[in-house]
């Protein structure tokens, strides 16, 4: 407890192993602001995830040290909150009504000019007309509903300009009017962006990346999963996606193929008994690798649940330190955006990173004849200073023979 008229203090936690500095991404108080206590007052960024401060005290916000987009490290002061009771006026919910009240008068005393303004001139429409000293309330529109086009601008302004001519003057052919939009616009890269890149180019730095692809058939995954699907989703809460299937086929292989599963530490190769799988996700903060503890010992129902866990966390910007570190191998999966065929780059430490891709139909010969079968490519992208070629490409195979006869996953062939 603080003592009387003593000033809490608000500082940066622990961020995890091996984070020491982070970017204070947004203050959700103000300086003057009630706070109660483990209310969140900030968003701090570090290079893997976004971390929550809370209030350590009730009273009032009485200083910010450190604003939007400064660099703190642990134990750096934040603010300062002033002790204080939060009257019964400043209740969450006696300030949400009063922000509701006036949020709605101000709506009934501007909505119609506001709306009837917003609905004829769009801000494109606007931002033309500034640029053409152009009022558009002087603008007849020939849009839907009598709205103001780009076009009823143009006119306008070419006519207004041959109005100023005179009587006598000799005609002139006006030339037609461009208006050029080449805006910039400098953003300062967040501090997991600028992670991202630096893991990026270290791999590439450091490690011997080559690149080895294959293709499967998903024929055989494409028949179980209709007709299990409904069965499985009632049993166990949750679809029966894919990614179970690629996560037990690569760790088959990971197990016959252990330096897939290593990484390099100084003059040592570090073989891994152990298979804990990033899954690569796009997050709307940038790409995030969360890992799945101890994959080999998790059903595929276990599966499907983690993974589904991890990408909701992350795009609700929840990942925790622990999801985020370690990983033996990671799984990354293109083509729900479309790809066909990539190259992925490697999540160092590791060595192999498998790169999925889009299903497609494509005509292939199956015992002598043409058959259309859904295909995808597989990349394998990985360190040729611990993977020798063979050891690569039969890895591939090996996914590949277990994607494509599923059985073998069950029985652990």
């Amino acid at each position: 407890m603080m003592s009387a008229g003593a000033l809490g203090e608000i500082r940066v936690p622990l961020l995890g192993e091996s984070i020491r500095k982070a970017t204070v991404a947004k203050w959700l108080k103000s300086v003057g602001d009630p706070v109660r206590i483990d209310e969140i007052l900030l968003e701090l960024e570090t290079d893997k995830v976004t971390l929550e401060v809370a209030s350590p005290t009730m009273g009032v916000l009485a200083k910010i040290q450190v604003d939007n987009g400064g660099t703190v490290a642990v134990g750096d002061l934040l603010g300062m909150i002033a002790p204080g009771e939060i009257p019964s006026s400043q209740t969450p919910q006696t300030l949400q009504q009063k922000k509701d009240d006036t949020k709605m008068t101000q709506t009934k005393v501007s909505s119609t000019v506001q709306n009837e303004f917003v609905e004829k001139f769009a801000p494109s429409v606007r931002k033309l007309a500034e640029e053409l000293n152009v009022n558009p309330k002087e603008v007849s529109g020939t849009g839907k509903g009598g709205r103001v086009t780009k076009e009823d601008v143009l006119l306008f302004r070419r006519d207004e300009g041959r109005k100023a001519l005179s009587p006598s003057s000799p005609a002139i052919v006006q030339a037609p009017i461009h208006i050029s939009d080449r805006r910039e616009e400098r953003v300062k890269m967040t501090r997991l962006r600028q992670r991202i890149a630096e893991r990026l180019k270290e791999a590439q730095n450091t490690a011997a990346i080559l690149t080895t692809f294959n293709e499967i058939d998903m024929s055989s995954i494409h028949a179980i999963r209709a007709k299990y699907r409904q069965a499985f989703e009632e049993k166990h809460g949750i679809r029966l996606g894919i990614m179970s299937f690629f996560v037990k086929a690569c760790i088959q292989a990971l197990r016959e193929l252990p330096a897939v599963n290593a990484e390099i530490e100084g003059d040592e190769i570090i073989y891994k008994n152990y298979y804990d799988i990033g899954v690569a996700v796009s997050a709307p903060q940038g790409l995030v690798v969360p890992v799945v503890r101890n994959a080999d010992m998790l059903s595929f129902a276990e599966l499907e649940k983690g993974i589904a866990s991890l990408a909701l966390k992350a795009r609700d910007g929840k990942l925790s330190i622990e999801d985020m570190t370690g990983g033996t191998f990671t799984i990354s999966n293109g083509g729900v955006f479309g790809s066909l065929m990539a190259t992925p780059i490697l999540n160092p430490p590791q060595t192999g990173i498998l790169g999925m891709h889009k299903i497609e139909d494509r005509p292939v010969v199956v015992d002598g004849r043409i058959e259309i079968r859904p295909m995808m490519y597989l990349a394998l992208s990985y360190d040729h200073r611990v993977i020798d070629g063979r050891e690569s490409v039969t890895f591939l195979v090996r996914v590949k023979e277990n994607l494509e006869n599923p059985e073998r996953l069950l029985l652990g062939l």
